[in-house]
């Protein structure tokens, strides 16, 4: 099966420091009016840390961590409410008013529950996933969502104004994802999203949980998140991280995607060997002279400070290829290089998306200037996605 997506993720992930426990606490009310609002939802983006606010418009997170964090709050009738914070020993005190939301008509797509169904399940492969994580996925509330398909750009678009909820028996999370937007491109191979999430744990027995702390730990080792925690460690070898400044170009033989698309749809069931012979053109390489550039990079190559404390820009020769050691890859990525001399261990590309640089932060988490995944990291989906505040161990 011919699979090299690649994935953008754009979300704004907290900061998280390893250190005592800190408490939130505030006041929600209507901007003008000042009356309280209860029932918000409160939580900070994509960790395990939520809460609603109480019939006075008050709430309080404990517990958490000491770091940075984007604190969001959202309840039907207002804006969306976020804003960053700084979590230290200190108690931090937040006053916030929400401003009443503007009820605008939207675009109505029509389509036939037929069509919703197979929208849908295109959804669910491209954001959960089709790994053996995903199988324990259930999603509780799909209907939600709303999708879209563009025949024209053989694209999927997807948003939601409530929390998909999302119960992963494999990890032990239930997941509450705001999804503010995603789109699935067919032709240039291209996943992107944005939202916020809010992990809680599933409850289990002791077995149970036993049994979601191996399956973190074989989602979290040799994942992008390990890969930016080890780099700024300066830790990659110990890791199990390898890295190569990568060059390539555009395989001057083959066609465009979008063309060889076109092509296939005008013959097929017209012309069957026009129609094969396009299908052939899709396995003509799309790389070429590709070169892994030795001895291998050291993370002081790469990783640069910034006048933040606490958060770092990974730098790019060109593409950054990242091989990790501890696992074997077991899906045959046909656009992925290998030496004929490396062993067949679990390898992804790295392409920035804007100038050579992505911002990260000490939990290993892209914040900035996202870049494109090949490779194992491209199967990384909602199926395997860990709260930012996650540990080994934990």
């Amino acid at each position: 099966m011919r699979r090299w997506w690649f994935i953008v993720v754009y979300l704004w992930f907290p900061l998280i420091a390893a250190a005592q426990s800190g408490v939130i606490t505030g006041k929600i009310t209507g901007a003008g009016s000042k009356n309280p609002v209860a029932r918000a939802s409160v939580f900070l983006s994509n960790a395990s840390y939520g809460t609603a606010s109480l019939d006075d418009g008050s709430f309080t997170l404990r517990g958490v961590k000491p770091g940075q964090y984007n604190l969001v709050v959202t309840v039907i009738g207002y804006e969306e409410f976020s804003k960053q914070v700084l979590v230290g020993s200190q108690p931090v005190n937040l006053a916030i008013e929400l401003t009443p939301k503007v009820m605008m008509m939207r675009a109505v797509t029509i389509t036939s529950s037929a069509d919703w169904k197979k929208n849908y399940e295109m959804f669910k492969k491209d954001f959960i996933g089709i790994s053996e994580n995903s199988k324990q996925c259930k999603v509780i509330n799909p209907h939600i969502l709303d999708l879209n398909y563009v025949r024209k750009t053989q694209t999927l678009e997807a948003s939601s104004d409530e929390f998909l909820v999302v119960e992963n028996y494999a990890l032990g999370y239930r997941t509450k994802f705001l999804l503010n937007s995603f789109s699935s491109d067919n032709i240039s191979h291209t996943i992107s999203y944005s939202g916020k999430a809010l992990f809680e744990e599933l409850p289990g027995s002791d077995s149970q949980k036993k049994k979601w702390r191996a399956k973190r730990e074989e989602s979290y080792y040799g994942s992008a998140q390990h890969f930016y925690r080890s780099l700024y460690k300066n830790k990659l070898v110990d890791e199990g991280f390898v890295i190569y400044s990568y060059s390539r170009i555009l395989n001057p033989k083959r066609y465009q995607e979008a063309y060889i698309q076109k092509k296939i749809k005008q013959f097929n069931g017209f012309n069957r060997d026009s129609a094969l012979y396009w299908v052939d053109q899709q396995n003509v390489p799309k790389w070429a002279k590709e070169n892994l550039v030795k001895p291998p990079l050291t993370a002081m190559d790469v990783v640069r400070t910034t006048p933040q404390e606490g958060i770092f820009a990974i730098t790019f020769p060109a593409y950054l290829y990242v091989v990790y050691t501890k696992k074997h890859e077991e899906e045959l990525f046909r656009d992925i290089y290998r030496p004929l001399d490396m062993e067949n261990f679990e390898t992804s590309v790295i392409t920035p998306t804007n100038r050579h640089y992505a911002i990260f932060d000490m939990n290993g988490i892209v914040i900035a200037e996202s870049p494109l995944y090949e490779g194992t990291w491209s199967k990384a989906k909602l199926s395997n996605m860990l709260p930012v505040d996650y540990e080994p161990g934990d």
